[in-house]
């Protein structure tokens, strides 16, 4: 569950800032994904933990609504997963997060044979890193498509980042997945990530949009032009965006192009899961005098 308060500034260490106002909304980067993929046409069923409390009541009624199948989504004696959000005046936030029953997912939740089914296995690292191993593992076996959104950010050994098709980080965890304090540029970093030529490696910039490795090439997506209203949820809008894009055989450019699209859009209203866009406003946006031009090389 997001707890949200608008605040005209961030607040700084030790600083204590008046905010504006307090909205609870339906999110989590897993659920926030799904719903943002199910708006863009696709199937979608979740694996995870909710709380036996009013929030994971509230959690799994937002996720039947927006056509989740939740049959995997089950019931912990921890409580659900909370993330505290503060957002500014500019649409910027920051966020910290409570994992709660997000952390009582096991290898043992799996299920071996909804994954066999997928086309496309995807997860965020809310849930432990082994349970993330052991999903990826099952689809690898079955020869299903995984994408990992190293999100929040730390280390990812060597072993899980080679079960992936695809990586998404935003800058900040590039950082924690090379375990580098700086990166002074984002090519060469998605190359130090990569497994092999056959692994897209994905890092969001932001307002500058988001450049994608594969291969020898290189893609680099302008943001749209939009009026920012809230950030929250424009990175997973991103994921799911780039997901349905490079599945639905749109290509590495044509998946940054959906994904920045649909992160464009998530960032015109506030919350995350209500600003999830649908196919057809991306659709719209692709189409319209918004929609940049992209940049690519190979080599």
């Amino acid at each position: 569950m997001d707890l949200i308060v608008r605040v005209p500034s961030l607040p700084r260490p030790g600083e204590t800032v008046a905010g504006e106002s307090l909205v609870y909304a339906a999110g989590g980067k897993g659920a926030n994904q799904a719903v943002a993929a199910a708006r863009l046409g696709a199937a979608v069923s979740m694996v995870g933990r909710v709380g036996r409390d009013a929030f994971g009541r509230d959690l799994s009624r937002a996720l039947r609504t927006g056509g989740i199948v939740t049959r995997h989504v089950h019931p912990s004696d921890a409580p659900t997963g909370v993330a505290l959000i503060q957002v500014d005046g500019a649409g910027e936030n920051t966020i910290a997060v409570a994992p709660g029953a997000n952390a009582t997912v096991t290898p043992n939740d799996v299920p071996r044979r909804l994954i066999a089914s997928a086309d496309v296995v995807a997860a965020p690292l809310e849930v432990p890193l082994e349970t993330v191993e052991a999903a990826f593992r099952t689809a690898r076996v079955a020869g299903i498509r995984t994408v990992l959104n190293a999100a929040p950010a730390q280390s990812v050994p060597a072993d899980v980042l080679r079960l992936c098709d695809a990586v998404i980080v935003n800058e900040h965890e590039l950082q924690a997945v090379l375990g580098s304090a700086a990166i002074s540029d984002e090519v060469d970093a998605a190359r130090a990530v990569r497994c092999s030529d056959e692994q897209a490696v994905v890092v969001t910039l932001g307002a500058r949009g988001a450049v994608g490795v594969l291969g020898e090439d290189v893609v680099r997506q302008a943001a749209f032009g939009v009026r920012v209203v809230d950030t929250v949820g424009a990175g997973d809008a991103f994921v799911a965006g780039f997901m349905v894009g490079r599945w639905w055989s749109a290509g590495l450019a044509g998946a940054l192009r959906m994904g920045c699209a649909a992160g464009s859009l998530a960032t015109t209203r506030q919350g995350a899961q209500p600003s999830l866009p649908t196919l057809a406003e991306v659709e719209a946006l692709l189409a319209s005098d918004h929609a940049p031009r992209q940049r690519g090389k190979r080599g």
